[in-house]
């Protein structure tokens, strides 16, 4: 599993938001340290970031390398948040940081008010997918935070699962993307107790089949059960195409042997 340093796109999940915000201050100069510019979107609760930040303004070098930015205007506002217009507005700011002279671009942003119906979150859920997708391969990185008190720990989960990294979420594994867009990444563990998120996080990921195949690069897999199989049968059978999953896991393998699942190949990776 990606850790906290090594991965672009983290959650945090919080109740008290002091370990959050002693995390997102470490993130945020880092950013500046590396010659990033930074944009923290505080949530309602906020205050001891945005205190940090405007007091160490005098000590930065450039006064346009940090910005308090308002959700309403990171966001659409009480909206549905649309994927791809979502993900064109930060590579509009990644780019212009870069234009700007600086190294890259990195945001901590509570989007805790971008997700409180159904048809939000599941816009915001397919958006988180794919925003990672792009910051595999652009200089951006990315902290989401979402209040555990107004959401619950089971939307949480839902939008937690979907980072390469997270945090205080209890979710039992990371789905995000590979290398291509037919390819996804899972890390964790696979059993009956995240057998309907792991369903819901699997349609969410938008996965496009190249020569009939997506790939799941699960070598970061530590147990998998039949019932997450079958899942990934559905959802291949769905798309018309044949899930390929790599896997160090013999017992992957006998399980989809026993199943003798049509639409999806294991193959034992070392």
């Amino acid at each position: 599993m990606a850790t906290a340093t090594s991965s672009s796109h983290a959650c945090w999940s919080y109740d008290d938001p002091g370990a959050l915000e002693a995390y997102a201050k470490e993130f945020l100069r880092a950013g500046l340290a590396a010659g990033e510019r930074v944009w923290y979107v505080p949530g309602p609760r906020s205050t001891t970031v945005t205190d940090w930040l405007r007091s160490a303004g005098p000590t930065v070098s450039r006064p346009d390398a940090m910005r308090i930015i308002a959700w309403q205007d990171a966001y659409a506002a009480g909206q549905v948040v649309d994927p791809g217009e979502q993900i064109a507005a930060y590579a509009a700011v990644t780019q212009a940081a870069l234009a700007d002279g600086f190294t890259g671009f990195r945001v901590v942003a509570d989007v805790t008010e971008l997700v409180r119906t159904p048809e939000q979150r599941d816009a915001f859920a397919r958006y988180e997918f794919a925003i990672s997708r792009y910051m595999g391969v652009a200089p951006m990185r990315a902290l989401c935070t979402y209040d555990r008190r107004e959401l619950g720990a089971q939307v949480v989960g839902e939008l937690a699962c979907l980072h390469e990294t997270s945090f205080a979420s209890d979710v039992p594994f990371q789905l995000y993307p590979g290398r291509t867009a037919g390819e996804a990444v899972l890390d964790g563990e696979l059993d009956m107790a995240g057998e309907d998120l792991f369903g819901e996080a699997l349609w969410r990921t938008d996965l496009e089949p190249v020569g009939g195949e997506m790939t799941v690069d699960a070598r970061g897999l530590h147990f998998v059960d039949h019932r997450s199989l079958l899942t990934l049968q559905r959802y291949a059978r769905a798309r018309r195409a044949t899930v390929v999953v790599r896997t160090g896991l013999g017992s992957a393998v006998r399980i989809s042997e026993l199943l003798e699942l049509p639409d999806v190949r294991v193959e034992l990776v070392r």
